[in-house]
């Protein structure tokens, strides 16, 4: 737009990725968090390691890692950015109930790493569930947010 904001319509008012040629590359690193609910005896076979397909936990923090770096591809109008690091972890829940999910994602770019955050948690959390869904069909994705971010032109910021 001519008033120098940032927007995903073109003048047309037809959607178009932002320009953010102008913009300087800073570092910049966000992380998004997720849960996914299962039984109580799901959780146990996880962390047991006694589940059919293998160590699910490890094959889903790869899943999300390799989730980052495609972000751009699964999401219309995102940049395609280059990702210095990205880490997935995953934790059983307080409650006994389910797995926690933080991916963090890092950048030296002109645009945020949100996504590509939210990208890595969903996809971890989606791969959990298709390497569990024979023992438990009732899992859940739950609270998929984002929970902090640096750098850029609005600086840092958590969730309350």
């Amino acid at each position: 737009m001519s008033d120098g904001r940032l927007t995903h319509l073109d003048a047309e008012g037809r959607a178009a990725m932002v320009d953010v040629g102008d913009k300087p590359a800073t570092s910049r690193t966000a992380t998004a968090a997720a849960t996914i609910r299962m039984r109580p005896e799901t959780l146990a076979a996880i962390l047991s390691g006694a589940m059919p397909k293998g160590d699910v936990l490890a094959t889903a923090r790869i899943a999300g890692i390799m989730a980052a770096k495609q972000t751009a591809s699964l999401i219309p109008l995102c940049h395609p950015l280059p990702i210095s690091s990205a880490k997935v972890a995953l934790d059983a829940s307080p409650d006994g109930q389910g797995i926690d999910i933080r991916a963090t994602v890092r950048t030296t770019g002109p645009t945020g790493v949100e996504m590509e955050a939210l990208t890595a948690a969903s996809v971890a959390a989606l791969t959990l569930y298709d390497m569990c869904k024979a023992i438990d069909r009732g899992m859940s994705v739950e609270r998929l947010r984002v929970i902090a971010k640096s750098g850029g032109r609005s600086g840092d910021w958590s969730a309350p």
